[in-house]
């Protein structure tokens, strides 16, 4: 039953909400850290063994390592038996094919339902790692693909807007190709949900091109991942869909390449961190602060920085899909507290109950209500709804902000 309020009771306090712009102003242009804090996520292994398939090349072979990053193993150890596919991998030998551009071809170009049935059913081990000795019956219900470090080197102008799919000349092009830009990548990883939308039963996890050391596209490099993880999938309704910031990941180390920064509290980190997701980009203090910082004579990372990646992708790995598989709490902060109708007034009420603990939030309301601070016209939540979360909201009913 959806409480109703006197409106002379609730008028003034509106009036207050909405033409408060120093609060908004303070909401949108500062940042929390890095962190983006869900109540109700859950970091746990997953209670029975889930068939995990890993598309990649050499970084992602070295990282699966048992003598390397060791991913496989920890993967396994978490209850995932993990498939995978390289080079000469698949029909047509689609393995070969792991840039940006060619995931287009795998889960929309004209051979995609040949690709993807493989795919689904593979339990081919095509690296060197430890694994689970039996797979689950049924197909495979994680996918992870990632392209290797020539992506990162993104050209064009980071402010162009994506092209339509129809237009987009990036479509099944390698790294090397002109196209290769911000922009039109941009375009391909939109196009992809509109298939990831029909595949609920499917959890896809993109992980991000590693960096490279050379610093000519590192700038691209770093506003084309940042966008992955923060704005990607911000109207994208599902929870089907995770990115894991490998890139990220790489560009600090402990103070040279054979040294991780794991632990660390200072440094960039994509991690579960003190109960929430902590996405900290900006730790780096060197003059390039966007590039691989953990060479090994090329750019495939170290050991170090592989370990670093694993230590910090399998929980969360977890946290993906325990959200995804047993109905965790929503990652996008909408504003539609009761989920009822879209963001109304009920919405901005409610959130100004809770803010003055009248009202006592439950996690999907904390979820969606959580919105402020706004940070370049994009929520990050705080872990709390205060009065800054109910003028957002307000301000979003009356059509004066929108994200």
């Amino acid at each position: 039953m959806r409480v109703r309020f006197p409106v002379y009771r609730t008028l003034p306090i509106i009036l207050l909400l909405i033409f408060l712009p120093s609060i908004v102003h303070s909401q949108e242009t500062t940042p929390i850290s890095g962190y983006s804090s869900q109540a109700g996520l859950n970091p746990a292994s997953p209670g029975q063994t889930v068939r995990l398939v890993f598309i990649h090349h050499s970084t992602g072979q070295n990282w699966l390592a048992d003598d390397n990053g060791g991913l496989g193993k920890v993967l396994s150890d978490n209850k995932y038996f993990v498939s995978d596919t390289n080079y000469g991998w698949g029909p047509a030998s689609i393995g070969d094919h792991t840039d940006i551009g060619d995931w287009w071809s795998w889960f929309r170009g004209p051979d995609s339902a040949t690709y993807l049935a493989s795919l689904y059913a593979s339990a081919e081990q095509t690296s060197s790692y430890s694994r689970l000795p039996i797979p689950p019956a049924g197909e495979n219900e994680i996918v992870m693909f990632k392209s290797c470090f020539p992506n990162s080197a993104l050209q064009g102008n980071p402010g162009d807007p994506p092209p339509p799919i129809e237009n987009n000349p990036l479509r099944a092009e390698g790294s090397g190709s002109d196209h290769h830009t911000v922009a039109n990548a941009k375009g391909i990883y939109i196009d992809l949900l509109d298939y990831f939308k029909t595949r609920q039963d499917k959890l896809f996890v993109v992980v991000s091109a590693p960096p490279l050391s050379d610093p000519t596209y590192a700038d691209n490099a770093r506003i084309f991942n940042v966008w992955l993880v923060n704005d990607w999938l911000l109207e994208y309704p599902f929870r089907n869909v995770a990115v894991f910031d490998f890139y990220n990941v790489l560009t600090t180390n402990g103070g040279t390449p054979d040294i991780n920064d794991l632990d660390g509290v200072s440094g960039n980190h994509h991690r579960w961190l003190q109960g929430s997701i902590q996405y900290a980009t900006d730790g780096d203090d060197d003059m390039s602060a966007n590039i691989l910082e953990y060479p090994s004579g090329d750019d495939h990372p170290t050991r170090a920085g592989n370990l670093k990646a694993t230590g910090e992708f399998v929980t969360l790995l977890n946290v993906f899909y325990n959200n995804w598989k047993d109905g965790g709490v929503s990652l996008i902060a909408d504003g539609d507290m009761d989920g009822k109708d879209g963001v109304t007034i009920a919405d901005a009420l409610l959130a100004l109950r809770t803010a003055v603990e009248l009202h006592t939030a439950n996690a999907t309301e904390l979820s969606r209500g959580d919105c402020a601070p706004l940070v370049n016209s994009k929520p990050q939540p705080d872990s709390l709804i205060d009065i800054r979360d109910a003028l957002l909201i307000l301000r979003k009913v009356v059509k004066l902000i929108d994200w």
